[in-house]
């Protein structure tokens, strides 16, 4: 056996190109990242356009991940008020995408 680095001996005995059968086309991974990059611009495009106070609740919500009582009292406002931010927000969200040509935005 050959002194070879324990990673390059892993890899020198895992690798094998039946495993890259079933992989998608080169151009198919392509496309599929210059789509989700230009979906992502579309989104932030559309965030920008909204109200501060929708953009806000629906960022911490959805991209933070927060609870509305969290999203609430970072706010300074009511989960009351956070759930009907978040309502408006993702109706004038879904409006915006929609101007964008992005048709399939779930409300």
């Amino acid at each position: 056996m050959t002194c070879l680095p324990i990673q390059l001996r892993y890899w020198k005995t895992h690798f094998g190109l039946e495993a890259l059968e079933g992989e998608p086309e080169s151009e198919a991974l392509v496309e599929q990242v210059i789509q989700t990059s230009e979906q992502r611009r579309i989104l932030h495009f559309c965030m920008e356009q909204l109200k501060w106070d929708y953009r806000e609740a629906l960022y911490h919500v959805y991209f933070e991940g927060m609870s509305f009582a969290e999203a609430a009292y970072l706010m300074g406002k009511s989960e009351k008020q956070i759930a009907d931010l978040v309502y408006r927000g993702r109706k004038a969200l879904k409006k915006n995408l929609e101007k964008e040509g992005i048709t399939d935005a779930k409300s």
